[in-house]
């Protein structure tokens, strides 16, 4: 209990040292607790909103402990972290982990050996890489530090030892160096604060390593830090440093007039000191120093080797320095933290989701099972055939929310299917996974692929009633010289059923448009108010003449029609391959009549036959998917197909606004688990 104690009373001590508001100390406080809402209950008192929001957040990053503890985080920890900054809807949940890991940190030698290897792999992990990215260095050396020397005792001692080996001759050569460049700013009058810059034990072994040097030769090992007033004294220190020394030319950065990506600004520069040894001198003003002590100047692409997190993270990223900056100014002046007044609902735009071995998926928004498959392995993608989230199964176009654990069901043989690259499927959102796709199919052979393409386009184009229509004069808009090379686009994901039935409709509807248009009318609305299908329909050179959709077909609202003079119940209004309308035609072609859909496009009636295997849950898929489409339901009628076992057929009546969307509605239904065809009735 006392080490509780310890351990609550040192985080809240590292909180105040960053400025932390009151709702940041009480719930670092409150957490503590065991049961926070339940001692809320029995004192008959409500937790604010916003303090509920902090305690949630506490809880969630103690679920991404709990998932590096059980599944080795450290093979992905940077997923680890952006799982983290993910979960928590307000970022000021960060300090508060890091403040209270820094205190178990400090007390973890009471621990057993192998729980202080655990919490020091953690804090390396996941704890230091966070307080760096977000520039709290007061935190982010001593996390370093703290770790190194429980994960690599024996090289935390040597490296020690070297120091403290050379301490006194370092901080007497140090010494001189101030003395003599304090002396030199005083006689041009300059003001300014000089000291020696600490260097940390994890900062110095990492150089080692990187530029494979030993101790001695490490330029910033003996350092100074100028802080001045303003800018033009930043330069005017940097001329007397390098006429005092001669400095090291590879070794200078002018970080005031380019600023680092993240904001951090300073001049850098080394020189050859007293005695031949060089020295490195950092030169910043006194308000550059507060916030880069503070986490205004995240060094984490400098430090961490320069991945980018994407738009998404470095929104983040800079709103929690911002958070900092202004909690540090605002303590400075005596005012009320300005934290309360901050929007901490930021958008994330990527999803993190979990393997079933606890491995972080990062993916756009918006991405589906599927695309895990493909994030996890080309050939898991391909292998694909069903999955399951939380435990249930799931159709592929399901779309992750972040936390979500993931299963891929695999087949023993990559067999991905064209369907996955039509962007109105639903099936791919990532275009890294539709190119994975479309490289599988490119290394089928040609005949296969213009097989595949024209049974794709086949399909859209018998649901549109253009299935015998001449492709060859709308070749030039995909760029194909052939009929042969569009099916090969077609197939390859490059070019959309959807495109190519557009493009022939609106071929049509250019070809029947006359050089002068004669007078046009609208006809009257059919007799009967109800009467399914009745849509506005433009007969050509006729006023005052009623038009209905006929039943037998049922056209739509952008699909080729032409028109029939009836005897008693004015036009009736076909598709042009309607079996019913071609016909009456070939009796009397003289009652044939053009016609055209209107402007005013109202929904039509359409029926849909789905094919399918008996499964759970069928209908309840099929009527989530017409919810979400916006399709209206008139009719539904299901029933099992005679001398097949195990199938069903689903028919219904649906009201939909034009062709695009019905083309769109079976695509989609196809899709789903189970269903083998989807197509008008």
């Amino acid at each position: 209990m006392r080490d509780r104690a310890d351990v609550l009373c040192d985080t809240l001590a590292i909180l105040t040292s960053l400025n932390a508001d009151a709702e940041v100390m009480a719930a670092a406080l409150l957490d503590a607790l065991a049961d926070v809402e339940t001692l809320a209950s029995e004192a008959k008192i409500g937790i604010p909103e916003r303090l509920h929001v902090l305690l949630e957040g506490q809880r969630a990053a103690s679920r991404v402990w709990e998932l590096h503890r059980n599944h080795g985080g450290g093979r992905n920890p940077e997923g680890m972290r952006r799982l983290l900054l993910a979960l928590v809807r307000d970022l000021r949940v960060v300090p508060i982990v890091l403040a209270r890991q820094l205190a178990r940190m400090r007390a973890a030698w009471r621990l057993p050996v192998e729980e202080q290897r655990a919490l020091a792999q953690m804090t390396r992990d996941i704890h230091a890489p966070l307080a760096n990215r977000l520039g709290i260095w007061q935190l982010k050396w001593e996390l370093e530090d703290l770790a190194f020397r429980l994960l690599e005792p024996d090289t935390y001692l040597r490296i020690a030892r070297m120091l403290d080996d050379s301490r006194t001759g370092r901080e007497r050569y140090i010494a001189t160096a101030l003395a003599k460049l304090r002396e030199t700013l005083a006689e041009q009058g300059i003001e300014a604060d000089i000291a020696g810059r600490p260097k940390h034990i994890y900062s110095i072994w990492k150089k080692m390593h990187r530029k494979d040097a030993p101790i001695d030769e490490l330029y910033d090992l003996r350092a100074l830090r100028v802080l001045v007033d303003d800018v033009p004294t930043c330069y005017a220190v940097l001329g007397l440093v390098h006429a005092l020394w001669v400095p090291v030319p590879s070794e200078f950065d002018d970080y005031i007039a380019r600023p680092k990506p993240n904001g951090y600004r300073s001049l850098h520069t080394a020189v050859i000191g007293p005695e031949g040894k060089t020295l490195e001198v950092q030169i910043r003003t006194r308000e550059m120093h507060a916030q880069a002590e503070l986490g205004v100047a995240a060094h984490w692409r400098y430090k961490e080797g320069g991945s980018a997190g994407g738009a998404a993270m470095d929104k983040r990223i800079a709103w929690m320095r911002k958070l900092l900056e202004q909690a540090a100014d605002a303590a400075k002046e005596g005012e009320a933290t300005p934290l309360q007044g901050m929007d901490s609902d930021l958008v994330e735009e990527r999803v993190y989701a979990l393997t079933p071995k606890g491995e972080v998926i990062d993916l756009p928004q918006g991405g589906t099972v599927l695309d895990f498959a493909y994030a996890v392995h080309t050939m898991v993608g391909h292998r694909c055939r069903g999955a399951k989230v939380d435990g249930r199964i799931v159709p592929l176009t399901y779309q992750l929310r972040t936390g979500e654990r993931v299963e891929i069901l695999t087949a023993k043989t990559a067999e991905p299917r064209r369907d996955w690259l039509q962007p109105s499927a639903g099936f791919l959102v990532s275009s890294r996974s539709r190119d994975k796709v479309r490289a599988w199919f490119n290394k089928l052979d040609r005949a296969r692929n213009l097989q595949a393409g024209r049974e794709l386009l086949d399909r859209d184009l018998r649901r549109m009633g253009l299935l015998h229509a001449d492709l060859q004069p709308v070749l030039g808009r995909f760029n194909a010289h052939s009929i042969d090379e569009l099916l090969v686009l077609v197939a390859l994901g490059d070019v959309g059923p959807n495109q190519v039935g557009r493009a022939l409709l609106e071929l049509e509807k250019a070809a029947q448009e006359p050089a002068s248009p004669p007078p046009q009318a609208t006809p009257a609305k059919p007799a009967t108010p109800s009467a399914p299908g009745a849509g506005a329909v433009t007969v050509q050179g006729v006023d005052n003449l009623l038009a209905q959709v006929a039943r037998c077909c049922q056209p739509l609202p952008g699909e080729p029609i032409a028109g029939y003079l009836t005897r008693a119940r004015g036009v009736s209004v076909h598709r042009p391959d309607c079996a019913a309308f071609l016909r009456l035609a070939a009796k009397e072609p003289a009652r044939v009549l053009p016609v055209e859909w209107g402007m005013q496009r109202g929904g039509q009636t359409v029926a849909v036959r789905i094919d399918a295997i008996d499964r759970k849950w069928l209908l309840k898929d099929v009527t989530t998917l017409l919810a979400q489409l916006g399709v209206n339901v008139l009719n539904m009628h299901a029933e099992q197909v005679r001398g097949a076992n195990g199938r069903v057929r689903v028919q219904l009546q649906a009201r939909v606004t034009d062709y695009e969307q019905l083309g769109l509605l079976l695509a989609r239904l196809e899709s789903l688990p189970g269903v083998e065809s989807a197509r008008r009735g």
